[in-house]
């Protein structure tokens, strides 16, 4: 099934309908603002859904899941539509309701709590340096036999893919060999996984004492002891204490980034009734039904009242290697369809739960955003956001939820516009904690400086990958030079001037300057790349008023992408205006460019 089949129209809050596709850009007035949309993978005109005069918006964008430290994947996700909302706010002038969920009761969160709980628990026993090297081996070893299994599933996958694309129709080819590619890059990631655990096997052979053997396979004791002891894990304080430590480092992450505070924050644990009643609705809709205490949504009803599954990711509809992605426990024969995922869990041991109809559980992971986010937006939503990753099973199920929730009111497309930013990769992998090849924000900002990060985001496309690493620095500190020495340019063209008073007649390099600026504002207003400043040449200077309007406009956008924190009649870096203000400052400018020029 093609996308351009699935979404091609959507009803605003007025009623009037508004269509999406390729043929209707050509309609759209000069200047209009276009999103590239996730739902038709095409660049669409930005209509909000009040309405195409409207200057209000709401957007709801999937926060992180607080069970462990950020790393830079999670900085490229935020930073980039941050950088997007700066965009919308300060130059299109939109009024944003813009919400953030913080997922704090989650199947990895459980996990990582009480695999630390247990962890520490053991440290604190009377163990030997010989009885702790025995449990790791075994512990080591059980994930090696666990890991090879899920490598040789991962490549039984790969192969029934390659038998079904070999022999499916001429129009069905497309999604199935889109499927296939992300199946081979599951097994990337898992002979991956498996050769960190070799390398641990190995390392843990030279172990001698305790924290060494730690040092090389604490994650794989911690699992073992979870996987023996987990059970006896009762107290819900040991969850909700995890998920509060990695949140409060989240928020401080996201401040030295630069990044922008939601307008609303929500928390899971804080909307568990609203997420029960969904569920309820749901079920009474006929499109979820309870299993055991546990409930689980009905793909195949769902489509039966109309509705499309998997708008986002169609190709990935019926795999469930890709829809297990974020879901423990997803292979269970309590459900009626193998593409069936879970709204409600029904409690087990070492697991926090609330009561519900259906007993006592916790939520599923997707119903939490399709709840939460239906609480505060409602029934039809502007803008959607989070990671490339999250398209398929999580935005999928979220659409399917949120139709199915309001089904009775004729709800067919709850999100008008999913905005999905690419992966940050290295070596050649997708930075993720499951890998263990990531790069902690704190540790980044050693080597970077928030500026220089979102200098690194902004030169890139927002919803294609990108690569890291040590040549990434090296560059964004050469264009942050590039920027500071435009400024101290001009900042030493202008110093001692005045600007009313000098002659003030424009030559031919002042009207050219002028013409460049003007092509230059338009350029920008109808694609908003971040163009390069150019030279301000001390060699000719011109005309003070416009090498200041010049400084202000870039200082203007740099402002609008979070660059700087400059007022736009403050032209340049804080740090470069800083100084300068004083003879001793000036002087030192004056001769910093005076070098430069001669080099």
């Amino acid at each position: 099934m093609s996308k351009a089949s699935i979404v091609r129209e959507w009803t605003r809050t007025d009623g009037s309908k508004c269509v999406g596709g390729s043929e209707d850009n050509a309609k759209a007035p000069p200047g209009s603002l276009m999103l590239y949309n996730s739902l038709l993978d095409e660049k669409l005109p930005f209509v909000p859904a009040s309405g195409p005069g409207s200057k209000s918006l709401s957007w709801y964008t999937c926060g992180p899941t607080v069970y462990d430290v950020l790393h830079m994947g999670h900085a490229r996700n935020y930073v980039t539509f941050d950088i997007i909302r700066r965009v919308l706010e300060d130059y299109f002038g939109y009024n944003i309701l813009y919400v953030m969920n913080v997922t704090d009761v989650d199947d990895k969160i459980i996990l990582r709590a009480r695999r630390n709980y247990l962890l520490a628990k053991y440290k604190e026993g009377k163990h030997t340096d010989a009885e702790v090297k025995a449990f790791a081996e075994k512990a080591v070893q059980n994930s090696f036999a666990k890991q090879s299994a899920k490598l040789a599933e991962a490549e039984a996958f790969v192969v029934a893919a390659k038998e079904e694309q070999e022999a499916a129709a001429a129009d069905k080819k497309g999604g199935l060999q889109r499927q296939l590619n992300e199946l081979e890059g599951a097994i990337k990631n898992e002979a991956h996984k498996l050769s960190q655990i070799q390398t641990a096997l190995s390392a843990l052979e030279q172990a001698g004492d305790s924290a060494t053997i730690y040092a090389v396979a604490s994650d794989f004791v911690a699992e073992e002891l979870d996987r023996e002891q987990g059970k006896s894990v009762t107290d819900s304080s040991i969850f909700r204490a995890h998920a509060a430590k990695y949140e409060a480092e989240f928020t401080q992450d996201m401040d030295s980034l630069g990044v922008r505070r939601p307008d609303v924050l929500t928390r899971v644990s804080e909307y568990m009734d609203e997420i029960v009643d969904y569920v309820k609705k749901i079920v009474d809709n006929g499109m979820a039904y309870e299993s055991n205490g546990s409930v689980y949504f009905d793909t195949t009803n769902i489509r039966a009242c109309g509705h499309t599954y998997g708008k986002l990711k169609p190709w990935a509809v019926g795999s469930s290697a890709l829809a297990a992605e974020g879901e423990s426990n997803f292979e269970t024969s309590e459900k009626r369809s193998n593409t069936d995922f879970a709204l409600w869990k029904a409690s087990k041991p070492g697991e926090p739960f609330w009561e519900s109809p259906w007993g006592q559980g916790r939520p599923g992971w997707h119903i939490e955003c399709s709840a939460m986010a239906s609480t505060l937006i409602g029934s039809r939503m502007d803008i959607h956001t989070g990671g490339d990753d999250l398209r398929f099973p999580h935005h999928d199920n979220e659409l399917a939820q949120a139709e199915a929730f309001y089904h009775n009111e004729g709800c067919h497309q709850w999100v008008n516009y999913f905005l999905h930013s690419g992966h940050l990769e290295i070596e050649g992998l997708k930075m993720s904690k499951s890998l263990k090849n990531f790069i902690t924000i704190r540790e980044a900002l050693k080597s970077f400086s928030a500026r220089q990060l979102r200098l690194l985001f902004v030169l890139q496309s927002w919803n294609k990958s990108m690569v890291y690493g040590e040549a990434s620095r090296a560059e964004m500190k050469a264009r942050e030079a590039q920027l500071k020495n435009f400024f101290q340019n001009i900042e030493v063209a202008v110093r001692g001037v005045d600007e009313i008073t000098s002659c003030a007649k424009w030559q031919a390099e002042e009207r050219d300057l002028s013409q460049k600026l003007q092509a230059r504002a338009h350029q920008e207003h109808q694609h908003l790349p971040f163009q390069e400043a150019e030279s301000a040449s001390a060699a000719a200077p011109a005309q003070p008023l416009l090498l200041r309007k010049v400084a202000t406009y870039v200082t203007r956008m740099l402002s609008m992408f979070g660059i700087v924190d400059a007022s736009w009649d403050k032209p340049g870096f804080a740090e470069a205006a800083g100084g300068a203000g004083d003879a001793k400052g000036a002087g030192y400018l004056d001769a910093f460019a005076a070098f430069r020029d001669e080099v």
